[in-house]
């Protein structure tokens, strides 16, 4: 399937130094995937990357915050955080950023593994 138009488009070019990155459409967003492990989602022209105990703080220092959802009227936190902006200045460092999310979600379905 075609990765979509627009701000997904943008976001797999600014991930070309990462290497390996397709897209899939997924519950009205993007799923970013590599090497079959989803370490990031784009909603709302917005990219969140996988986070874990080893890497949030980055992303709060950075004053980014969780993809949120309601659902039965309660808002549900993913472990997915808004990228910061100023990472789309530099593809380099944008890809930094989504290595350190695949090593998350690698660390994730490793402990799911092993549960």
């Amino acid at each position: 399937m075609e990765p979509p138009a627009g701000f997904a488009d943008f976001v797999l070019e600014m991930l070309e130094p990462m290497g390996g990155v397709n897209a899939r459409r997924m519950f009205g967003g993007v799923g970013l995937f590599r090497s079959g492990v989803m370490f990031g989602l784009i909603g709302s022209d917005t990219l969140y990357l996988k986070v874990d105990e080893q890497n949030r703080g980055a992303y709060e220092d950075a004053g980014t915050g969780p993809f949120t959802y309601r659902r039965e009227g309660r808002e549900i936190a993913l472990s997915y955080y808004e990228a910061p902006p100023d990472l789309f200045d530099s593809a380099d460092d944008l890809s930094d950023w989504a290595r350190g999310a695949l090593d998350a979600a690698l660390r994730a379905q490793d402990k799911g593994a092993r549960s």
